[in-house]
């Protein structure tokens, strides 16, 4: 996992090369279906570039489209396994309405599926990390996917201006203000993503309860809930919010961060802010997701887990098998 995040930049060195291309038409609407660390990609792009019209589906089937829009749209099956279950039903679900069709994975049931229907996909590189840490390679192949070659060529400039190294120090600070806490990550609306992103790094790498949401909209709902009295102190003790503040952000949500800081730390909550870098968008984006990843690691390795490893999730896919 530390080689992992420190090597982060080099995937952006990395060229998607597109099998069967000539079976791939240019599309202007997308379906991306993917589950967890394969959808997210999907997420960081409309993040990147809210104005593509990119529907994003975690479920069985197909989103709930219209057959003209479904026709109308490239359906992208990413799975970076190649064996997620919702993922080969979504791309069942396509194929038996012969709806467009194109695949990332790096093998598997949903590479083979690919493979024999001659549907477009691209063959991701199994570098041995877990999904989480492959978004980089994953996002390349989807704007090649999607004939993006401007996005494409902007990512290409992220192995040489992210430099995942420098952000390990700030990490190590943050994870020990975040020992023996739940983190909650708040963002503004643009940024919801990013503090989803962050909330995930948690989970997976930290093995920590981690929840997160959005201003203005947490400021007419969440926030009531700690606004505890004696009987529900003990709910909420345990907690410790972290802002994300971007220069970027509508000048309100600036002034809403810092009154619902404000208001938290009188009840006795610790807040920390972390500023985003101020930078290009995709840059901004992926140097949060470093932070991130350094932050959660270094939280596993003060909790003595294993970084790598989801054992939970493997446990679970076992048991809904049988």
């Amino acid at each position: 996992m530390y080689q992992s995040i420190k090597t982060f930049a080099e995937q952006f060195a990395y060229t998607p090369k597109i099998e069967n291309k000539n079976n791939l038409k240019k599309f202007k609407r997308f379906v991306l279906i993917g589950m967890g660390g394969s959808g997210l990609p999907g997420k960081l792009l409309k993040t990147w570039k809210p104005e593509i019209p990119l529907v994003i589906h975690q479920n069985y089937g197909l989103p709930p489209l219209s057959e003209s829009e479904l026709k109308q749209s490239l359906i992208i099956c990413c799975s970076h396994s190649g064996s997620t279950e919702e993922v080969l039903n979504g791309f069942d679900a396509a194929r038996a309405k012969k709806l467009p069709l194109a695949v990332i994975a790096t093998g598997k049931a949903l590479l083979e599926r690919a493979q024999k229907y001659n549907v477009p996909h691209v063959v991701i590189p199994q570098t041995g990390a877990q999904p989480r840490m492959s978004t980089g390679l994953m996002l390349q192949a989807l704007v090649g996917l999607m004939s993006d070659t401007a996005s494409l060529k902007e990512l290409h400039t992220l192995v040489s201006a992210l430099k995942p190294a420098s952000y390990e120090k700030a990490s190590t600070t943050l994870a020990q203000t975040l020992k023996n806490h739940v983190p909650i990550i708040y963002a503004s609306e643009q940024n919801g993503v990013i503090a989803l992103n962050w909330k995930i790094k948690f989970n997976e790498t930290g093995k920590s309860p981690a929840f997160w949401h959005v201003l203005p909209e947490l400021n007419h709902n969440e926030m009531t809930g700690f606004d505890h009295v004696p009987s529900t102190r003990a709910l909420s003790q345990n907690f410790h919010f972290v802002f994300l503040e971007d220069a970027t952000d509508h000048p309100r949500i600036h002034t809403r961060m810092r009154v619902t800081a404000t208001l938290y730390k009188k009840r006795g909550f610790p807040c920390t802010v972390v500023r985003l870098k101020k930078s290009s968008r995709i840059h901004t984006i992926f140097a949060a997701t470093i932070l991130a990843d350094w932050t959660a690691y270094h939280l596993a390795k003060i909790y003595g887990v294993n970084p790598q490893e989801v054992p939970m999730v493997e446990e679970f896919k076992k048991l809904i098998k049988r």
